[in-house]
C-alpha cells in the first residue's frame, strides 16, 4: 500500500452535523412522513446541491416558489432559516483531526460541497475550520463532488498525489467517485469507526 501523505475531510456529517430536520420536523408538528415527503419531492438534494455548485441561493429560491407556489412559505424557509440546520461540531472527530494535525505527519485539507454564500456562517462558527492548510468549498468553484474536476482542483491546488491521499465522506457516492479517481477513502459513519479504519492506514492516533 502507498504511504499516506495526506487526508482529506469532508466537512457537514464528518466534521459539522447538518440536518434540515433541526428546522423542519417541528415545522411539520413532527410528522417524518409529511417532512420527508417535502424533501423527496420540493426542497429535494439534488436542488440543495445546485446551490453548493454555486447557483445563486435568492434564485433557487424564486425559481422553486414559482414551481410549487402552494409550498411558498417552507421553501423560503430553506435559507431564510438555514442557520437553525446547522448543530454543533462532530467533537470525535474534531479530536480525531487535532491528533492529525498535531502529529505533524500529514497534509490536511478539506473538500465540502457548500454554498459560498452560506459557508462564512460556519467559518465564524467553527474554529476548526481555521486548522486546515486550505478548504476547496464547492461553491466557490462552480462545481461539487462527485464530480472529477473538483477532485482535481483539489490535488492540483495542495500539490497532492491521489495515491498518497485518505479522503473521508460520509456519503458513499463521493467515495466510490474519490475511489474511481486513484483516491483512497473512508465512508464515516462514527468517529470510532473512523479511528479504527484509520489503522488500516497505518494511521494511529
Amino acid at each position: 500500500m502507498n504511504t499516506i501523505n495526506t487526508v482529506i475531510f469532508d466537512l457537514g456529517g464528518v466534521l459539522i452535523d447538518w440536518n434540515p430536520e433541526y428546522l423542519f420536523l417541528d415545522e411539520f408538528n413532527g410528522d417524518r412522513e409529511k417532512m420527508q415527503w417535502f424533501f423527496d419531492n420540493i426542497c429535494t438534494s439534488d436542488w440543495n446541491e445546485n446551490q453548493d455548485a454555486g447557483y445563486p441561493i435568492a434564485q433557487a429560491t424564486e425559481d422553486l416558489v414559482l414551481q410549487h407556489p402552494e409550498h411558498e412559505k417552507h421553501i423560503r424557509m430553506f435559507y431564510g432559516r438555514w442557520t437553525e440546520m446547522l448543530g454543533g461540531a462532530i467533537e470525535g472527530t474534531v479530536t480525531i483531526l487535532e491528533k492529525l494535525i498535531k502529529s505533524n505527519r500529514y497534509k490536511i485539507v478539506a473538500l465540502t460541497n457548500w454554498s459560498n454564500e452560506t459557508f462564512p456562517v460556519a467559518l465564524n462558527r467553527f474554529e476548526f475550520l481555521q486548522w486546515f492548510e486550505g478548504i476547496v468549498v464547492s461553491g466557490d468553484e462552480k462545481t461539487r463532488k462527485p464530480f472529477k474536476d473538483i477532485f482535481d482542483i483539489t490535488l492540483n491546488r495542495f500539490n497532492i498525489t491521489a495515491e498518497n491521499t485518505l479522503f473521508i465522506d460520509d456519503n458513499l457516492r463521493n467515495i466510490e467517485a474519490a475511489n474511481s479517481f486513484g483516491i483512497h477513502g473512508i465512508h464515516f459513519k462514527s468517529p470510532l469507526e473512523l479511528e479504527e479504519l484509520l489503522k488500516t492506514y497505518n494511521i494511529h492516533l
